[in-house]
C-alpha cells in the first residue's frame, strides 16, 4: 500500500478511534471543529514536547465538554504543587470561554507510544545529538518493549548537511495494508538550527 495512507484512518472502524467524539448541529460543527483545535494547540504550544504528550480526547455532551489528556511525564504537566496544571486551565478558559472537566491519563509504556518516541527523538536531535544514535536507541527501546515491529523515517538536513536527505531505521514486522494489525503512527517536526527535521514513527504493537 505505500505511505499514502495514513494507518489510523485507515484502521478507525477495527482498533483506532477518534480524538474527538460528539455529534453536533450543522450549524455548530464548524465552531466545535475550531474550539477542538485551539485547545490542542494551546496545550501543546503552552506544555511543549518535553510534556510527552500523546492523545488529547475531547468530548462533547449536553451542556459538558470533557478534555482527556494522555501523557507519559504527568509531572510535567502537573508541575510542582499543580501550578503547571492551574496555568493551563486558566489559558484555556480564557481561550473557549466555557466550562469543561479536565483529565490526565498516564501513558504506563511510552516507548510503545509512537507521537513519544518522535517527540523524544525531536528532541534530541535539537540538542545536537547524532540522528543515527537516537533513531537506532529510540528502535531497540521499542522493540525491549514488546513491539512486533517498528519504523523510524528522520528527514531533513541531517548532522547540518547541505542537501536534505532521508535515513529509515527499522525492525520487525509493519504490515501496512493488513487492517488486524494494530499499528500506529506520529509524526513530528524538530526545529533545529540548520532548519526543520521531520520524524515519522510506526509502531506495530
Amino acid at each position: 500500500m505505500g505511505h499514502k495512507v495514513n494507518p489510523i484512518s485507515f484502521r478507525l472502524a477495527t482498533n483506532h478511534s477518534w480524538k474527538s467524539r460528539w455529534f453536533a448541529k450543522p450549524r455548530e460543527f464548524a465552531a466545535n471543529i475550531l474550539e477542538d483545535n485551539i485547545i490542542r494547540r494551546t496545550i501543546l504550544e503552552k506544555m511543549g514536547p518535553q510534556a510527552g504528550i500523546s492523545d488529547i480526547i475531547i468530548e462533547r455532551g449536553v451542556g459538558r465538554l470533557s478534555i482527556t489528556v494522555s501523557t507519559a511525564r504527568p509531572g510535567v504537566l502537573i508541575g510542582r504543587g499543580g501550578k503547571q496544571l492551574e496555568a493551563l486551565r486558566e489559558l484555556l478558559t480564557k481561550k473557549i470561554a466555557k466550562k469543561f472537566k479536565f483529565e490526565i491519563i498516564e501513558i504506563k509504556k511510552a516507548d510503545l507510544d509512537p507521537r513519544v518516541v518522535a517527540q523524544t527523538i525531536g528532541l534530541q536531535i535539537s540538542k545536537r545529538m547524532s540522528f543515527r544514535r537516537v533513531g537506532k536507541q529510540a528502535l531497540q527501546r521499542i522493540m525491549s518493549s514488546g513491539a512486533k515491529g517498528a519504523k523510524i523515517i528522520i528527514s531533513g538536513r541531517l548532522d547540518g548537511a547541505e542537501i536534505a536527505r532521508r535515513e529509515t531505521f527499522s525492525e520487525g514486522q509493519i504490515p501496512l495494508s493488513t487492517l488486524r494489525s494494530e499499528v500506529d503512527f506520529a509524526v513530528y517536526h524538530a526545529l533545529t538550527t540548520y532548519g526543520t527535521v521531520g520524524i515519522k514513527v510506526w509502531i506495530n504493537r
